[in-house]
């Protein structure tokens, strides 16, 4: 997400869309983007800085690590905040801030049931009962003689 500065008046600009993943190469990791990231950020500048705030939401396809099956996620950040120094050109790009805070909002072990709306089938897998007794452990320990 580029942003012009000639088009950023006085007052500060609001900024609300849509916009294509920010964090596209995370395939290999078996992280999918589900769809188009949203954004509502206000912009302004001020004191030779440019500042932003907003939030931020992208829908992704993670693989739980119980299940190994994919579910879809939704990472949300709520407080997406950059303070940065304007240097030189006219653009300045707000997608390296915004792919690092979708990536602190990542989920470091991702789980199906994390948003209860789904339960992992690893967690419940029924395992039978055993009806047969087994003999003790101890029982050969039983069966030493030490001479005293």
């Amino acid at each position: 997400m580029k942003v012009h500065l000639k088009q950023i008046p006085a007052a500060g600009l609001h900024l609300e869309g849509e916009e294509a993943c920010a964090i596209p190469q995370l395939e290999a990791e078996g992280i999918r983007c589900a769809g188009l990231l949203h954004y509502k950020i206000d912009i302004g500048v001020s004191s030779g800085a440019l500042w932003a705030n907003g939030s931020l939401s992208q829908p992704v396809e993670l693989r739980c690590v119980s299940c190994l099956e994919k579910f879809a996620h939704k990472i949300e950040v709520q407080a997406f905040a950059v303070h940065t120094e304007l240097r030189g050109p006219e653009n300045v790009d707000l997608t390296p801030f915004i792919r690092e805070d979708l990536l602190l909002n990542l989920p470091a072990h991702p789980h199906c049931d994390r948003d209860s709306g789904r339960i992992c089938k690893a967690k419940y897998i029924e395992v039978p009962e055993q009806d047969a007794k087994r003999e003790s452990d101890w029982s050969a320990l039983d069966k030493l003689k030490l001479k005293r």
